[in-house]
């Protein structure tokens, strides 16, 4: 025993002589603008000439522990005053035929109404972090306004989400499930005793805590039971326990059994190690790369869990560790149409960009914000980048640098009558006022020392930049570079 002792002491003396050698002065080093420049690109979505140039003065430690800190739970602006209302099913049931259309017409509209109002969250916000950890979470715990089809349900589960995004993952977990949207989505709401619906109790395993592999048939169906009773009030739209529905009997969960509800069910799901990992996991594909360094990601999971998942835990392991800052693992990640789009708006101090018509940019090139395509959500990774994808984001870029009008599709100009033709009209002519001031980017950069190509690229192009073009021209031709996709 006293060998053993001696043997880990000695390991501990070397290790600690190791990290005074070479670990302190590096991490008290200013990180330089390539370091800056990625971790605000992976944390968030691009970062201004000024952003980059702060936080280049700063440490790795310094810098990540800024971007926790300075984490927001709420949103930059209230949201839509039409947005928060509710509307009960029974005004539909009890509506004509035109009046069912007109509200119809009135949620599509409020629909639209709330993905412009988090696009202005993305491109106005102070945590830039904050706002892609609640899009990763609403990948993650995925429902959609397609199948929900109340505006007011999807804003409250975002508004959930934002206010977890950085804080504790099992209290977020046990949260969500309980949210009107979820239980609508997963139709829990109209689970009872002796007709269990088990489509949550398979998708809490296999997409939010276990992963695939983890568990069985037995156990999804033994789950379902526990969620039973778990519904929604259809008058207010909020939680409802009904107990009369529960089924109350005993039930065997991952080899536990009792008189289990849903909660000591999600509970059991958190005490399994594999759930630290799964969760880890999908963190590291999100913010280093596409495949994970087994043995690191094991040491940040039972980190993770040990915290008691806490979320700035994991990430300040994640932003923090080797693999997050390896030249291997630079320019290694393809960015979605949010990354895409809200970065560059945000890297040429764009964020007076209306935001409506951005978010039907964001639809047309593929990620409907509040609509994800099935359970699993966006994919992700290489299923953003296609011939056609590609052009409508050089599109975009083009049509962003010479100001002209972002028009809305006729379609979606036709579904929700007058008065989303006058917000089409306002919107055009906003996005016609705007101009991208070129002569104030480029005074920025002179002043910070940087170049165009530093800030908008993860890597070198991969056509170098002609001597003689001008500064906007240099914009244009790296925002149509290849490297430019890419983060």
């Amino acid at each position: 025993m006293l060998r053993s002792l001696l043997r880990f002491s000695l390991a501990g003396i070397l290790g600690l002589f190791v990290v005074l050698a070479q670990g302190a002065p590096k991490s008290r080093a200013a990180m330089g603008v390539e370091d800056a420049r990625h971790l605000l690109s992976r944390s968030g979505f691009g970062a201004s000439p000024e952003e980059i140039a702060r936080v280049a003065r700063l440490s790795r430690n310094d810098a990540v522990a800024q971007l926790l800190d300075g984490a927001r739970q709420e949103p930059v602006t209230p949201p839509p005053a039409a947005v928060l209302e509710y509307q009960a099913p029974r005004r539909f049931k009890d509506a004509s035929e035109e009046e069912k259309k007109a509200l119809q017409q009135e949620q599509k509209q409020n629909g639209v109404l709330l993905r412009g109002w988090w696009v202005e969250q993305m491109l106005t916000t102070p945590s830039p972090l904050t706002e892609h950890m609640t899009l990763f979470w609403h990948n993650h715990f995925v429902s959609s306004i397609e199948k929900i089809k109340t505006p007011k349900a999807m804003l409250e589960q975002n508004l959930l989400l934002r206010r977890n995004a950085l804080g504790n993952f099992a209290d977020m977990l046990h949260a969500v499930a309980k949210d009107p949207a979820m239980l609508v989505y997963l139709d829990t709401a109209t689970s009872r005793k002796g007709q269990p619906n088990e489509n949550f109790a398979r998708e809490v395993m296999e997409l939010f805590t276990l992963g695939e592999g983890h568990y069985s048939e037995d156990d999804i169906k033994e789950a379902a039971r526990a969620y039973t009773g778990w519904s929604v009030e259809p008058d207010t739209g909020d939680f409802k326990w009904r107990p009369a529905a529960h089924d109350g009997g005993i039930k065997t969960v991952l080899g536990r059994s009792g008189d289990f509800d849903g909660d000591a069910v999600l509970d059991i799901l958190l005490e399994r190690p594999e759930t630290a990992e799964f969760i880890t996991g999908k963190l590291w594909k999100e913010f280093i790369s596409a495949e994970p360094d087994r043995k690191q990601l094991r040491r940040i999971a039972e980190h993770f869990r040990n915290s008691g998942y806490d979320i700035k835990t994991v990430l300040h392991d994640i932003f923090l560790s080797p693999a997050f800052w390896a030249k291997e693992n630079r320019a290694g990640l393809i960015k979605s149409p949010v990354d895409w789009v809200i970065g560059t708006c945000r890297t040429l101090d764009l964020t007076d960009m209306p935001a409506l018509p951005l978010s039907v940019v964001l639809r047309q090139l593929g990620q409907d914000l509040f609509a994800p395509p099935n359970v699993k959500g966006w994919p992700g990774g290489d299923s953003w980048i296609n011939s056609n994808s590609l052009l409508a984001r050089k599109q975009f870029a083009d049509r962003m640098l010479r100001a002209e009008p972002v028009r809305l599709p006729p379609r979606l100009r036709a579904l929700d009558g007058n008065n989303m033709q006058d917000m089409n009209r306002r919107m055009e002519n906003a996005v016609d006022d705007l101009r991208f001031d070129t002569g104030r980017w480029q005074q920025a950069l002179q002043q910070l020392h940087l170049s165009p190509e530093s800030v908008l690229l993860p890597a070198a192009p991969s056509q170098p930049l002609a001597d003689n073009l001008t500064v906007p021209e240099q914009i244009k031709a790296l925002l149509m570079d290849p490297v430019s996709q890419l983060k």
